[in-house]
């Protein structure tokens, strides 16, 4: 059996997890029951244990800020992890590596990108910071990464291709399935949707999601569907989430927006069955996780043409992508709404796919590129 150490900014504890959390979750925990031990190095957060156990998985965190994590991280690695372990992952978030695999030299390296996420910088960052971590440190620090030599592993084709612009040779990187954690329905047959033809934005509220988009694409959507309804799921913790509030009260159609805030999975999973639509207009990607897990409960999407999503949908088989405007994706949003074959054509499909994306498949694509399998 071998030792892993898993370099990372979030634990699946972490009030700030998301998807790639769970994809780390779900391999580390196969790890664990396959016999090997697992160790992860991440950042702290309030209420969390400098060291404890997740799941099986040893965890050490070191700092609290995102920002000063990777050298903290870095520098508690080379003290006191450097050499120990036969695999190292070191996931990238936000286009800042640890740079530890530069250090290793006895264990297998590989680097972890689900995205570059070098367009976050300009939604989340304020300027000229933003712009500066855009042009000059993502592009720098992802060019100097490339030069480790290291294998790398990610989600999808379109993270590959953008990999391939900063010096990571497509024959070096390795895509993994994605996966879901909820299962998918036994049949399309069971499900009922919304008396209204129904629109689901669902997800934390971030400037890089661009969730106010979806609001304004309701609004003209709803000029051609009178009867279109809009449930809006997530945390609006932070300026933009207030921003995105104070709109919709200010909308003509308010009446029919409903804010739900954070919601319980099971809630989550009766949205995902018995709305028609999802929508996301995410800056970047590495894999649309929400619009699977829609598939997955029969219900199709209308997002962006951006990297990650684009590969979460099959343009006019499971969903529509659109260029980055409400009005595109309004336009989509009504034609998928008012052809009725297409809908069911399109729904029936994304179910379909949905039940060949899974962990399992993940986790054995992950285990032959880190030589386990």
């Amino acid at each position: 059996m071998s030792t892993i150490l898993w370099i990372t900014w979030k634990d699946y504890g972490h009030p700030e997890a998301g998807g790639a959390e769970v994809v780390a979750r779900e391999l580390t925990a196969r790890l664990c029951a396959d016999g090997h031990a697992v160790t992860m190095l991440t950042c702290g957060y309030p209420g969390a244990p400098a060291q404890g156990q997740l799941g099986g998985v040893r965890v050490i965190r070191v700092g609290s800020s995102r920002y000063l994590h990777p050298f903290q991280a870095f520098g508690y690695y080379v003290r006191h992890l450097r050499g120990r372990f036969d695999i190292v992952i070191e996931e990238v978030n936000g286009a800042a590596p640890y740079f530890c695999v530069l250090f290793e030299h006895r264990a297998r390296r590989f680097l972890l990108y689900h995205q570059l996420g070098r367009k976050n910088w300009l939604y989340e960052v304020p300027a000229p910071f933003g712009r500066l971590g855009y042009h000059i440190l993502a592009p720098a620090a992802t060019r100097l990464a490339s030069l480790s030599g290291v294998p790398v592993i990610t989600v999808s084709a379109s993270t590959r291709a953008a990999l391939a612009k900063h010096g990571f040779g497509p024959s070096r990187t390795h895509i993994i399935s994605e996966g879901i954690q909820l299962q998918p329905l036994p049949s399309l047959a069971a499900v009922h949707k919304y008396d209204r033809p129904t629109c689901l934005c669902l997800g934390a509220m971030r400037a890089m999601k661009r969730t106010l988009d979806q609001v304004k694409a309701f609004e003209i959507a709803k000029q051609r569907l009178p009867g279109l309804q809009l449930k809006i799921a997530g945390s609006a913790a932070g300026a933009y989430g207030r921003q995105v509030l104070s709109y919709a009260r200010r909308s003509p159609y308010a009446a029919d927006i409903t804010y739900l805030g954070h919601v319980s999975a099971a809630d989550k999973l009766a949205l995902l069955r018995q709305s028609h639509v999802i929508l996301q207009t995410a800056v970047e990607e590495g894999w649309g996780l929400t619009i699977t897990e829609a598939a997955a409960q029969g219900t199709p999407a209308v997002a962006y043409d951006v990297a990650g999503l684009r590969d979460s949908i099959r343009h006019q088989q499971t969903g529509l992508t659109t260029a980055e405007n409400p009005a595109s994706l309004a336009e989509a949003i009504v034609r998928l709404l008012t052809a009725r074959n297409f809908y069911e054509q399109c729904r029936r499909a994304a179910w379909q796919w949905s039940r060949h994306i899974t962990f399992q498949q993940s986790y054995q694509d992950f285990t032959r590129i880190v030589g386990l399998a």
